[in-house]
């Protein structure tokens, strides 16, 4: 193999790493983004969850229909 071939291999092998390491560099961006989203939107589901117990608690404390309420049983 001639020099030049191999300092052209080279270049070529130089501007793949640095296109690799710019995609990884994007990715590991992308992936921080995410798991702050997804970290945010536990919390959420963990508070949507707490109301939701809180409002099944106050409707189970709730009266029930009283007798006087009621359907007679032939209705």
């Amino acid at each position: 193999m001639s020099d030049d071939a191999i300092l052209a291999q080279l270049h070529d092998l130089q501007s793949q790493l640095a296109f690799q390491d710019d995609t990884l560099s994007a990715l590991n961006s992308a992936l921080s983004a995410q798991q702050q989203e997804i970290l945010l939107l536990r919390r959420q589901v963990e508070l949507l969850k707490q109301r939701q117990d809180e409002h099944a608690s106050v409707i189970d404390d709730l009266p029930g229909p009283g007798a006087e309420q009621e359907r007679p049983p032939h209705y």
